[in-house]
């Protein structure tokens, strides 16, 4: 039994908490959000009045937080409060800047750190079968192999620090770009006369097979599991999947990277968003499209 803090317990973090506490843990949390905290409490994890409380015995400090900023302004609380070689686990999805800055930080007060965004939504952080994108030392990588294998399927150490960040947004600027075009391709068969099972029954079996289709199919019916037969709700948000998408636009920038599709892809989504600004998976961007048709 380890003693672990979680210092974010909403949608992610909350889940992953009382995973920690079935697992045998003794959890510790903390959450700015009352309905978080009552949630997390429900569940077993000790809930603190304020960050630095909930990390002042922890072994293990898990983070999972909005933006960079947010990453680095609780890590300033949370170092000097924390357990000499108290080792930090950062699953937030944010920039490479502020990853390597919470390393270099976490390093100068004498704590092991790794960044560990993952793959697999709410369902994934519930369920205990996220994919973790790790970046750090391999000594650190290896201390947090145990208490990420409570909380997922699969762990991938993707290099040194800041490397899981770099994996994470590649990877969704690929799974937003496949989307849209997804969505696209079902709304031409739909105008073309072509049935959407037809489609699935070609894509999930031919080379269009990907993500979007099999598992997060945008219509319903053919995935009965994915969000289109929930009116959309629940899964991975669309302004999420536009936050994400921005971090890759940025980074490619920085980097002089044209990456034109990834690129259209957030102004998709941005337009999306901005017309509809319900809490909506991001295969619900369908729905645009077909507005833009009509």
């Amino acid at each position: 039994m380890s003693r672990i803090a979680v210092v974010g317990l909403g949608n992610m973090g909350g889940p992953m908490a009382a995973n920690l506490v079935a697992a045998g843990h003794e959890v510790t949390g903390y959450d700015p959000a009352p309905a978080a905290r009552d949630t997390a409490a429900a569940a077993g994890v000790t809930v603190h009045p304020t960050g630095p409380d909930a990390v002042r015995d922890a072994e293990v400090v898990i983070t999972m937080l909005p933006t960079g900023g947010h990453v680095l302004a609780v890590h300033d609380e949370l170092l000097p409060a924390a357990p000499d070689g108290a080792l930090f686990v950062d699953c937030s999805t944010i920039d490479v800047a502020s990853a390597r800055a919470a390393h270099t930080r976490a390093a100068a007060t004498g704590h092991p750190s790794v960044d560990a965004p993952v793959s697999g939504g709410v369902v994934g952080a519930a369920a205990g079968t996220l994919t973790f994108m790790v970046g750090g030392e391999q000594a650190a990588v290896d201390a947090a192999g145990p208490v990420l294998a409570v909380l997922g399927k699969r762990t991938v150490h993707c290099g040194g620090p800041s490397a899981g960040q770099v994996a994470k947004m590649c990877n969704n600027m690929v799974l937003g770009a496949s989307m849209v075009v997804v969505a696209e391709a079902f709304v031409l068969a739909e105008r073309l006369g072509l049935e959407p099972q037809a489609l699935y029954d070609v894509l999930s079996t031919s080379s269009g097979r990907c993500w979007a289709v099999d598992t997060n199919c945008p219509v319903p019916g053919p995935v009965p599991t994915s969000p289109a037969n929930r009116d959309f709700t629940g899964g991975f948000a669309a302004q999420l999947m536009l936050k994400d998408l921005r971090l890759a636009d940025a980074a490619a920038a920085e980097a002089g990277v044209d990456t034109a599709v990834g690129r259209r892809a957030t102004e998709r989504y941005a337009e999306f968003t901005a017309r509809d600004p319900r809490t909506q998976d991001f295969s619900a961007i369908i729905t645009d499209i077909r507005r833009e048709q009509s």
